[in-house]
């Protein structure tokens, strides 16, 4: 047998000096990856005038799904190498498009419109009547499946400047005209649209307008003047002057009393809903009347609201006791005011005015073009054969030669006679007036 004679004590040596090269190689590479996805993933959204940073920007990413807003000193949520490029929103400024994910600061520039002036031509027109445009993205998560919303629809608000009789108008949106646009997907690799749901998740039927709110004395006297003002648990409004374009941030959840901003949703809040962020922001053009900001010289809303809650306490969903989670990013534009007669506020209010055609009117200014993810959906949700899957259907042949016109009052009171009296049956069909009804 030949014996090979090694010296262990040198082995030795040399598989720890391995194993520790190793190691060490390991262990910078492992550094290197993880300060380069904290660089990637963490930019800082600053102004690109003044370079302050801008906390509450609204982040997606490639696939239109909302991350998060940037938190007080403008970083944006983590996202990793294949979430980008992100969309950055953040009312009052440009929309941006972050492709690269090494980039640490991110740049915005302010972005200014006006619309034109609110004249009041007579004594009689005592009703502002606000027209807006409104885009929504939200997403509903449960544990198994996620819904992507992205909606766009018109409404309108109608505002007194005094009570007028019996006409009260309204604060809360009302809808004129709207499309929806919903993605379905799972951890079963679902991956399906549609124009419909059967369950209502949006947090923007309830953002309504706001008017006669006191100025502080610091933006009132300062034309360039910048005033926080405090809740119970952090700052709640931030106001920002530049001339006479007026900047309004508020932290809603800041304290109780800041919830008096969305008065529509206070049942929400009462309730067993988990709000984990409501930040709403509005944008003033020559808003300042005396004392007060006014509705006249309101340009838009932008509004992020992020919510955990069980169904039966959120919108009522068929599932009661399964969790949601729900965001909304929304963001609506002001692109009509006229003050109106309070006969004609009334037409508005009845739908008895001029019909509009709410797809023939232009978007109004400042609205920044769609996300190429938003316009591959809606290029999705356009394509589906509608009659073609109906026709694939077939009818429910236990409905037909039935007669199913409402029974009016009268009808019912008498079918629930016969019913409790046994008597009025045709082998278990009720007779009215000679038709059949089974129900």
């Amino acid at each position: 047998m030949l014996m090979l004679k090694v010296d262990i004590h040198s082995l030795k040596i040399a598989v720890m000096s391995w194993h520790r090269e190793a190691v060490a190689m390991m262990t910078v590479l492992l550094t290197m990856a993880m300060a380069e996805e904290t660089v990637a993933g963490n930019p800082v959204v600053v102004d690109s005038d003044t370079g302050e940073p801008l906390a509450g920007a609204s982040v997606f990413d490639s696939r239109g799904v909302m991350l998060g807003v940037s938190s007080a000193d403008g970083k944006v949520p983590f996202a990793s190498r294949d979430a980008y490029p992100l969309t950055i929103r953040y009312m009052g400024f440009k929309e941006l498009t972050v492709d690269n994910p090494l980039d640490s600061i991110v740049r915005m520039k302010e972005n200014f419109y006006r619309l034109p002036e609110v004249v009041v031509n007579a004594a009689d027109r005592q009703v502002l009547h606000l027209l807006a445009y409104v885009r929504e993205y939200s997403t509903l998560t449960t544990y198994t499946d996620t819904v992507t919303l992205y909606r766009d629809k018109w409404v309108d608000f109608m505002i007194p400047r005094k009570k007028k009789g019996k006409f009260t108008g309204w604060k809360l949106p009302r809808i004129l005209s709207v499309n929806s646009y919903y993605h379905f997907s799972d951890d079963n690799g679902l991956d399906s649209v549609s124009d419909r749901f059967n369950q209502h998740f949006s947090w923007t039927d309830w953002i309504g307008v706001i008017d006669r709110v006191p100025v502080p004395r610091a933006i009132q006297d300062n034309p360039f003047g910048v005033d926080t003002v405090f809740g119970k648990y952090s700052p709640t409004e931030t106001w920002q002057r530049n001339g006479d374009n007026i900047t309004l941030d508020v932290n809603v959840l800041a304290d109780t009393i800041s919830r008096r901003w969305m008065p529509g949703m206070s049942w929400f809040f009462k309730s067993h809903i988990d709000f984990e962020s409501v930040k709403i922001r509005y944008k003033f053009t020559d808003g300042v009347v005396a004392d007060h900001l006014s509705a006249s010289g309101l340009d838009a809303i932008s509004v992020n609201i992020e919510s955990n809650g069980r169904g039966r306490d959120m919108f009522r969903f068929n599932r009661r006791d399964e969790p949601f989670y729900v965001s909304t990013y929304a963001e609506i534009y002001l692109a009509d005011k006229e003050y109106l007669s309070v006969k004609d506020a009334k037409k508005w209010e009845n739908y008895t005015s001029d019909p509009i055609d709410f797809s023939a009117l232009p978007l109004p200014d400042g609205v920044p073009p769609l996300q190429p993810s938003t316009q591959q959906l809606i290029a999705r949700v356009g394509n589906i054969d509608s009659d073609g899957l109906r026709l694939q259907i077939e009818p429910d042949r236990r409905l037909a030669g039935r007669d199913l016109t409402p029974l009016t009052t009268k009808q019912k009171i008498l079918k629930r006679l016969k019913g409790l009296m046994g008597i009025g049956s045709h082998r278990g069909r009720d007779v009215y007036n000679g038709s059949r009804n089974t129900r």
